[in-house]
């Protein structure tokens, strides 16, 4: 069995039993990593990811994954090069210039200019989290507000309406989930046992209304980084339990699933280069280790801010496989 594999069946094992020490049982189908095949134009992982947009791209030192799945990404290549490119291929470009970066180098550059690049193997596997109290079932749903997009987070709102949470998909109108428009049937998924509401933030009766629903609210899921959250935390109730996903325990840095996985060493070597392994995987396994967590906060009362970062469950999948249960 795959470390992913591996890794997939003892989260959904402690989702199960945390969503049932809440009082309200769910068993996530194994396979949930591979949802996505299917509903998305996937291809084969390998020195590039399923998807597409990331690349494994050696360095003076070691080697990188350099994730560009935007125009904007690609546009900033000269700046991240330090130098103009001129008709080259970007891709290109940066397999032949990268070579003269050492990795710290390229990812501070890439972290400055809100790039999704990453060592391979730089993250360390977090420490065990400790039980502290007797787990306590709900007598009432737990309220949910889920402000986070695309992968990871929605699913941990999933699983959190599948337990009889009710849950509430807040997007803004200049900045929705992109996920409905490309996928459909993903978005039926990961969202379509919530409700969903889609506010402007320019309006004042909008803003009052999510002021209030914050207020009431006993979980909240983001995964934005915290630059952008400052408003979040004097709204919240003070038994809120505020999961915050991001890409990496440093929360100033952006990335995706594929090369945070990267980040994490989940991945397979030939040949002595790095290739990626399934789809994103650090997306969706954060996705269920973000649910035993707030289960888990939630059958033992424990209030305030989960950090959960993709390349942190990728390194605990990649290095504690198959000694688990370091996280959850």
């Amino acid at each position: 069995m795959s470390a992913i594999a591996q890794a997939e069946a003892w989260l959904c094992a402690r989702v199960a039993l945390w969503s049932a020490a809440m009082g309200s049982r769910v068993d996530p189908p194994l396979g949930m990593t591979a949802m996505r095949e299917g509903l998305l134009p996937l291809g084969a992982p390998g020195a590039v990811s399923a998807n597409g947009s990331c690349r494994m791209i050696r360095a003076r030192d070691g080697w990188l994954a350099v994730n560009l799945p935007r125009e904007s990404d690609r546009e900033m290549v000269p700046a991240l090069l330090g130098q103009a490119i001129g008709a080259s291929d970007p891709l290109h470009a940066l397999e032949t210039h990268l070579r003269k970066f050492s990795t710290k180098a390229a990812v501070k550059q890439a972290a400055l200019l809100g790039l999704a690049v990453a060592q391979v193997g730089e993250t360390r596997c977090p420490a065990p989290r400790p039980d502290a109290k007797a787990p306590k079932p709900w007598d009432r749903p737990p309220q949910v507000v889920d402000l986070s997009a695309l992968w990871a987070g929605p699913l941990c709102g999933a699983l959190l309406a599948k337990a009889g949470c009710q849950v509430t998909k807040v997007e803004t109108s200049h900045r929705p989930d992109t996920t409905a428009a490309r996928a459909p049937a993903l978005d039926a998924l990961l969202n379509g046992a919530k409700t969903r509401w889609r506010m402007d933030w320019s309006d004042v009766a909008d803003q009052a209304r999510l002021r209030a629903l914050l207020a009431r609210t006993d979980v909240v899921i983001t995964n934005a980084r915290p630059r952008a959250l400052g408003w979040l935390a004097p709204l919240l109730a003070p038994g809120c339990v505020w999961l915050a996903i991001r890409a990496h325990p440093d929360p100033t840095r952006i990335g995706f699933g594929d090369d945070c996985a990267a980040a994490g060493g989940l991945v397979e070597w030939h040949d002595e280069a790095p290739h990626f392994v399934g789809d994103a995987a650090a997306d969706p396994l954060t996705g269920l280790a973000a649910a035993a967590l707030v289960f888990r906060a939630l059958a033992l009362r424990q209030a305030g801010p989960i950090p959960v970062a993709l390349a942190s469950v990728a390194a605990w999948a990649s290095h504690t496989t198959p000694r688990l249960g370091a996280t959850v």
